[in-house]
């Protein structure tokens, strides 16, 4: 797919601020955070992605000649306000979260260090392509968990809702932990597997089931699955597949990689019948994978009642996240930079504690324990605030601050999260490929701990406040309690 010019994908409103802030001469430098407040799925983490594609959509950042004219047709914008649109460019920094990363709510995903019009503008698209493919991998994480191990193939084209949500969820997918996906065009443009099998017309198109087997075993001799569940699946369709195997095995030219797929019915007790089957006629090595509106409920479930099933197809359930349909990032502006070239933190309060926002200029440390190498905690913190590790380090609530853990000098490490993407409006990040990205992911689901990866009530990660962004927060609080 061609890189687009996504600079219209934006809300009116962060036009109609932009000139605001134009006829004001109002354009000084500011930080945006994006972050979100609950993991989706009520799950214990979320995966971090679409950051290429936000890359993509910087670097294209402009307003076309037809751009400018559609405007100017909408009768809301000036015509200097226009001008100055026609040469617009990002001149700003971003850093972000590599994509792949576990993370948790609260903490910065990508932070937004920009002149006011030009950070407005990009909040659409950033919340739109970060929220979305951080759903997705989150979601394909879970059941990749449920698996325990089996392949889990993204089979969500069909049902996503439209064509950039079938692409870039199945590149999600493969980030969260998907070994394929049946979206061909999505195999072209990021380099991973495609794969599938084939339908119940396929079989329906021949006199019968057997020769419909057999002449998709002649033309796929090296990646034969057939779907038995079109007529019976165990009076006839596995039947007629052992048929198809043994001819073949007894020719002399065997199928090299060959198995069964059930896409209805009882999944456990089906798959478990026709094991049996296949290991009583001599085909052991025959693999059995299943479909039918899967989740990781239902993977759960079926693993507990040992389903005999070796690799999975999950669609809509997977690429539309039908649970939790929504990631829920947000854009909050979190500092202005005053005449002195200092930024002067900002904060929003609410009635509800989870929506006061942290002010200021931040990055995040991620604590490991030292000894395990699991994730302890993260840490919010100044952009300027370094970490000796050789020294003790109290973690607290930052809402409950009577939970305190303190951690002693030697016993655990730190790696800054947060790393530079743009830099005075140049890239300045170089992307993995997706197949490194989906290996990072792994490795970093690695780091937490088994209670955090559980699908029930799963344990929390904190993620603190250092005291001296505490302290900002806790007085910038006090000074708007006074004030009212």
């Amino acid at each position: 797919m061609s890189k687009r010019n996504l600079t219209l994908l934006t809300d009116l409103y962060e036009l109609t601020m932009m000139q605001g802030y134009y006829e004001k001469g109002q354009n000084e430098k500011v930080i945006f955070d994006v972050f979100f407040r609950q993991n989706p799925c009520n799950n214990g983490y979320s995966v971090c992605a679409g950051l290429d594609q936000v890359i993509d959509y910087i670097k294209n950042l402009h307003f076309t000649y037809e751009d400018v004219d559609y405007l100017r047709g909408l009768g809301i914008f000036k015509e200097d306000f226009l001008h100055y649109l026609s040469g617009f460019h990002f001149s700003g920094d971003i850093y972000a979260i590599p994509e792949g990363t576990v993370v948790f709510p609260k903490e910065p995903l990508l932070k937004v260090i920009a002149p006011i019009m030009e950070a407005q503008l990009v909040e659409t698209a950033i919340l739109n392509i970060i929220n979305h493919q951080s759903l997705i991998a989150t979601k394909t994480s879970r059941i990749v968990f449920a698996a325990n191990g089996d392949g889990i193939m993204e089979f969500g084209l069909r049902r996503a809702q439209g064509p950039d949500a079938g692409l870039y969820g199945a590149r999600a997918a493969m980030i969260g932990g998907c070994v394929g996906t049946s979206n061909v065009l999505a195999g072209q443009m990021f380099d991973v597997p495609v794969m599938g099998t084939h339908a119940h017309s396929w079989i329906m198109s021949f006199p019968d089931e057997y020769t419909a087997f057999r002449t998709y075993a002649e033309m796929y001799p090296d990646n034969c699955t057939l779907l038995v569940d079109t007529y019976d699946t165990l009076k006839s369709g596995v039947p007629n597949a052992i048929r198809v195997f043994r001819e073949f095995k007894d020719s002399e030219k065997p199928l090299n990689k060959y198995g069964i797929r059930l896409d209805s019915g009882d999944l456990a007790y089906l798959s478990k019948e026709a094991r049996k089957m296949l290991d009583d006629a001599g085909f052991p090595e025959a693999t059995i994978c299943a479909s039918n509106d899967l989740d990781e409920f239902l993977l759960h479930d079926l693993k507990m009642q040992g389903a005999a099933i070796d690799s999975w197809g999950v669609g809509t359930n997977l690429i539309t996240s039908k649970d939790c349909p929504s990631f829920g990032g947000v854009y909050k502006l979190a500092a202005i930079q005053n005449e002195e070239g200092e930024f002067v933190p900002k904060i929003k309060i609410s009635e509800n504690t989870e929506k006061i926002t942290n002010p200021g200029n931040k990055t995040i440390y991620r604590i490991y324990e030292k000894e395990s190498g699991k994730i302890k905690a993260d840490l919010i913190c100044f952009a300027d605030e370094v970490i000796d590790t050789e020294q003790d380090l109290l973690l607290f609530d930052p809402i409950e601050t009577w939970k305190k853990t303190k951690l002693s000098g030697g016993t655990y490490t730190v790696r800054e999260i947060l790393v530079p993407v743009f830099k005075n409006g140049e890239c300045i990040y170089k992307s993995p490929v997706l197949k490194e990205i989906a290996t990072y992911c792994r490795a970093e689901k690695d780091t937490l701990w088994d209670e955090t990866k559980r699908l029930f009530y799963p344990h929390r990660v904190y993620v603190d406040l250092s005291k001296k962004l505490y302290d900002v927060k806790k007085s910038l609080l006090d000074q708007m309690n006074m004030t009212d």
